[in-house]
């Protein structure tokens, strides 16, 4: 089963600073219909203006990914940490236990990125953060692991987090094509980040998603399609 969103019908927040599509209920977009899809609770696709951002606030018992689009996202934290992050770099924190962060655009363009939450299998984890550089090149045409579960230990992804769900990139060529087979027992949520590409007959445009449930599913890109998946348990 494939079940195509339109970001155009996508929850928005929108203010002087931030220009926000949400995938899921969030902040002022409240749908009791859309909370979460398996162990995935928030994907917030964020545009931040120039020398603004996030302001120091807490979080805990929340596995927290942040995927760089487009400019530098400059982060900090209660434990200690101070990193920028440029295109195609991921940021992962474990809130778990509490944890005070921010997240800033320090330069002068607009920064894009996408927020995602993923519920961890219990609460009370103690606090981590990391983050990794992938090369764009590593995506092209093919899709570039990124993060797993610590209880993987056959998957080349370097960012563990604490839930079982895998999460990749690929850049596919226009013209080109690139397939993945959603398991029986398993569900993956798909973004379209850039571009343009066609799934099973569907088209899709920037910024929209897809649920896909135990079913095999082939991108046919028109232009060069910026994606990521994130591929996890089917919950009953």
């Amino acid at each position: 089963m494939i079940r195509y969103i339109d970001s155009k019908k996508m929850g928005r927040g929108r203010h002087n600073w931030l220009d926000s599509h949400f995938h899921f209920s969030f902040a002022e977009y409240q749908n009791p219909d859309n909370i979460h899809f398996g162990q995935l609770r928030v994907i917030n696709d964020d545009i931040i203006q120039p020398h603004t951002g996030f302001d120091p606030h807490p979080h805990s018992n929340m596995e927290i990914i942040s995927y760089t689009v487009q400019g530098q996202l400059t982060h900090g934290d209660s434990m200690g940490n101070n990193r920028t992050l440029t295109r195609g770099q991921v940021q992962y924190m474990s809130a778990g236990t509490g944890v005070v962060h921010s997240e800033y655009n320090n330069e002068d363009k607009p920064l894009r990125l996408l927020q995602i939450w993923i519920f961890p299998d219990k609460h009370g984890y103690e606090p981590n953060y990391g983050d990794y550089q992938f090369a764009i090149e590593d995506r092209i045409d093919k899709w570039l692991p990124m993060v797993t579960s610590y209880d993987n230990s056959s998957s080349f992804a370097p960012i563990k987090i604490h839930q079982d769900m895998n999460i990749f990139s690929t850049i596919v060529s226009a013209g080109k094509q690139l397939e993945f087979e959603v398991a029986t027992g398993r569900q993956a949520y798909l973004v379209l980040i850039e571009g343009s590409m066609e799934i099973n007959g569907q088209q899709f445009n920037m910024r929209d998603g897809a649920e896909i449930v135990e079913e095999k599913f082939v991108v046919n890109a028109t232009t060069d399609s910026h994606i990521l998946l994130l591929e996890m348990e089917k919950l009953a």
